[in-house]
């Protein structure tokens, strides 16, 4: 499988129209200090694939996972698929690249 790498653009439509579920793996702290408005917590750190598939089977959209950088979000895929649930979408940019073009940051 490969892993499908998202713009910010993309992110921002499915964000607004309700068809992506963005799963930021960051630390809580980061998370805390600051994350993409409509986020999800879920600290890679603290993976637990049946927390993890509760959280997207119950959700309707489509997984995307989201970090600091693009770095995380990759290992977040790898580990879930690992555990068998399907995801293969990541916000490339990440946090960085959604704060550094002025987006909005909710703290």
């Amino acid at each position: 499988m490969t892993i499908v790498d998202l713009d910010r653009e993309t992110v921002k439509q499915g964000l607004a129209d309700g068809s992506i579920l963005l799963i930021d793996v960051r630390e809580e702290h980061e998370f805390a200090a600051g994350r993409i408005p409509g986020a999800v917590s879920y600290p890679l750190s603290d993976f637990d694939p049946a927390t993890l598939k509760a959280l997207i089977d119950g959700d309707g959209r489509r997984p995307v996972f989201s970090c600091a950088s693009g770095v995380r979000s990759i290992h977040a895929i790898n580990a879930a698929r690992q555990a068998g649930i399907d995801v293969d979408e990541h916000y490339k940019g990440a946090f960085k690249d959604w704060f550094a073009s002025g987006e909005p940051v909710e703290r």
